[in-house]
């Protein structure tokens, strides 16, 4: 895979007690599309069973046809948009993952990613489980079934005490809606009300377009639990830890009009180019963004340094993530194909290009690069984050070490190689006080290296000891 920058993770979205469950769910996709294209799926309940539709493809593309939703019936529906993180991009990944156990019947959608997956896989091969999926999600399944406890709930509770990571879940029954937020609170996580149902989703741009009433934030380490009465019981089954949400949902993740971690996305990273224009300014004729995530920063720039803002790159937001290369004749396809400069307002100007990261430094080096052959007699490239020198293991598919330039290259060196006159970040500090919600620690590991939750090193056998014989017998 060619990384250019960090890779969407996954987008989950719930609606239990609405008639129009599953078209909701449809739509609370469509907005959160941002967050994963490979493939979509909805797993809807009509209190008799559960029926789903997942593939590989755009939401619109899957659910094209109207007909699917007569396939789908009940009135509480939980659907996933995917980027993935662990398992392969294949059509067996598709979430929902939809199962029967002794139990009966459970969908489970998940963003995020188990640091510890492979230690537990491989023990539950060891113990004989038989994995459908190369996805970490289809450990959660393994454990919950395996659970000695009686209730569902107690069953999930029991199943996320043995996982160490990063999950915002979305389980659907017959008859129960089930949401959890991990203890960190990496990802973000919503709940809404619309009408007599309730609304459960990664973002609350989702609940503004069914015009849900957005209730509140489901908070690190909470459970909530939707059931036939229409009540909600909200539990904190979890051992308590100082929440570490991700900071880079503010500077990429997020759509701008979204709400998460206390704070409006835009607002923030309008704040992020105020902050990065007190600590690298520099004498401009023009701000222009990388657009679309650079775009909130570019004003915010613009604004605290005086210096006018223009659209000076178009993006074409009719490209997908597949398109087929002409021969190597023309230069630069991949960047030209999503991006072309607005020549009468760059040529002959000393231009200031902001982004929200550099990962490999390849499509900064072809920004810098385009900007100049439109004619601009200087390019000051300016990042609305500190430099990304670590992998993510939360959810966030980024490169390994070695592949992210800013882990075995300083700012000068980087700055010669994307070919700019000049090159800031944004400090850590100035992110921090960027974003700027009260007493908030957030999970800075991309930057720092400084992982709250720590992961185990692979293993290429079955450390057997995390499980007994008494966890595979059945019970009643």
């Amino acid at each position: 895979m060619n990384f250019t920058r960090p890779q969407e993770e996954c987008g989950i979205f719930g609606v239990y007690g609405h008639p129009e469950a599953s078209n909701l769910t449809y739509l609370g996709l469509y907005a959160l599309q941002h967050r994963g294209q490979e493939s979509c799926g909805i797993v809807s309940s009509d209190g008799g069973g559960l029926y789903a539709h997942k593939r590989m493809g755009l939401v619109a593309d899957v659910f094209g046809n109207p007909e699917i939703f007569k396939k789908l019936p009940g009135t509480s529906a939980i659907g996933h948009v995917r980027y993935s993180t662990a398992g392969a991009s294949v059509e067996k990944n598709v979430q929902p993952i939809m199962v029967d156990y002794s139990r009966g019947s459970i969908a489970v959608a998940h963003n995020g990613n188990l640091v510890n997956a492979q230690i537990l896989k491989a023990e539950l091969e060891a113990y004989g489980s038989i994995f459908q999926t190369t996805m970490d999600t289809e450990i959660i399944i393994h454990l919950l079934a395996i659970s000695r406890t009686n209730s569902l709930v107690d069953r999930i509770v029991d199943s996320l005490n043995r996982i160490k990571g990063a999950y915002c879940l979305l389980f659907l029954t017959e008859s129960r809606m089930i949401a959890v937020r991990d203890p960190n609170g990496f990802r973000p996580l919503c709940l809404g009300k619309l009408g007599d149902g309730w609304v459960v989703a990664s973002e609350s741009c989702a609940l503004d377009l069914i015009e849900a009433e957005f209730v509140r934030e489901i908070e690190p380490g909470e459970m909530i639990v939707c059931t036939r009465d229409g009540a909600i019981e909200s539990l904190f089954p979890f051992k308590k830890v100082t929440p570490t949400p991700c900071i880079f949902e503010f500077v990429y993740f997020a759509r701008p009009d979204s709400y998460i971690f206390g704070k409006n996305v835009y607002m923030a990273r309008k704040e992020l180019g105020r902050q990065l224009a007190r600590e690298y300014p520099i004498e401009a004729d023009v701000v222009i963004a990388v657009p679309d995530s650079g775009v909130p920063a570019a004003m915010g720039y613009a604004e605290e340094s005086g210096i006018p803002f223009e659209l000076g790159l178009i993006r074409n937001h009719y490209v997908g993530r597949t398109f087929i290369e002409p021969a190597q004749s023309i230069r630069h396809f991949g960047v030209k194909i999503k991006l072309n400069p607005v020549r009468e307002l760059l040529k002959g100007k000393r231009v200031v290009v902001i982004d929200d990261s550099i990962v490999r430094g390849t499509t900064s080096r072809k920004i810098v690069k385009m900007v100049r052959n439109a004619g601009a007699s200087e390019v000051h490239m300016r990042i609305s984050s500190p430099p990304t020198s670590y992998p993510c293991y939360y959810g966030i598919d980024t490169p390994n070490r070695k592949e992210l330039i800013s882990s075995s290259h300083s700012i000068e060196e980087i700055c010669r190689y994307i070919t700019a006159d000049s090159l800031g970040y944004l400090s850590e500090d100035g992110l921090v006080s960027s974003v700027g919600v009260g007493g908030t620690e957030f999970c800075k590991a991309c930057f720092a290296g400084d992982y709250p939750v720590a992961f185990p090193k692979p293993v290429d056998k079955p450390q057997m000891g995390l499980f007994t014989e008494e966890d595979y017998k059945e019970h009643d």
